[in-house]
This record gives C-alpha cells, sequence and structure tokens, in this order.
C-alpha cells in the first residue's frame, strides 16, 4: 500500500475578464457567452484550490512545506492575477480566451514549472460559488 497523501492550500484573487472570439461577429460571441462578453469586461472572485498528492518526507513528515506553498502560489498566480484584466494585463491571455477551464490550465502550467515533478499537481479553480474546473482531469 502506498503512502500517498494529498494537500491542499487554498487562495483567493480578484480578477476581471471578457470571453471574446476575435474570429466571430458580434452577434455570435453574444450568443455564445452572453453577459460574459461584455465590452466593458465582467469579474469574478476566484477560488484557487492547489492538490499536491505525493509521500510525505521521512525527515518532516511533509508532502510539502505548506508556507513555501502559499508563498509560491501568492508570488506566481496572485501577484500576476489578482486585481487584473485578465485580456488586457496579462500576457497569458493577450492570444487565449481566459474561460475558467483557460485559466486553470495556464496556472497549472505556471505551477508546475516550479514544482517536483514527483508530486501530482491539481488545479481547481471556482470562478462562481456553484462553477469550478478542474485541471487535470484523472
Amino acid at each position: 500500500m502506498s503512502n500517498k497523501v494529498a494537500v491542499y492550500r487554498k487562495e483567493h484573487f480578484n480578477a476581471a475578464h471578457r470571453l471574446n472570439n476575435p474570429a466571430w461577429d458580434e452577434a455570435t460571441n453574444t450568443r455564445v457567452f452572453g453577459k460574459c462578453n461584455n465590452p466593458n469586461y465582467h469579474g469574478h472572485n476566484y477560488e484557487l484550490v492547489v492538490r499536491l498528492i505525493g509521500e510525505p518526507d521521512a525527515a518532516t513528515g511533509y508532502v510539502y512545506d505548506m508556507k513555501l506553498l502559499s508563498d509560491l502560489v501568492k508570488e506566481v498566480v496572485i501577484e500576476r492575477f489578482d486585481h487584473k484584466n485578465l485580456n488586457e494585463d496579462t500576457s497569458d491571455f493577450k492570444e487565449l480566451n481566459p474561460s475558467a477551464e483557460n485559466i486553470a490550465i495556464v496556472i497549472y502550467h505556471l505551477l508546475r514549472e516550479k514544482i517536483d515533478q514527483n508530486l501530482d499537481l491539481h488545479i481547481r479553480l471556482y470562478e462562481t460559488e456553484r462553477n469550478f474546473v478542474e485541471y487535470p482531469v484523472n
């Protein structure tokens, strides 16, 4: 039996975005994205849950030091996206529609570069209390 344990860190950020496909006309964008296509953008209070899975270290008992994980998420994600217009203020979404799905994928790749490959990384992003996405899906 494996001694793998899942640890979680929850963080929060606020950001504005607009869902829009520049290849489509205004009517199609409005039909597909509705209020999320507002030309003046709209915002969300995102809740981010980062899950790491691995075996606890023999010396510390930690899968990952939670203070270090908090610092990493703040440095790599929160500082980058909090109180930003994702379409206008970030390079990540200049050519990528900032849907919750795409935001989760971007966050995953930003963190994956910084976290030991021996640890499984999963992202859960709440766009609203009732709407959330997970990446990757296993």
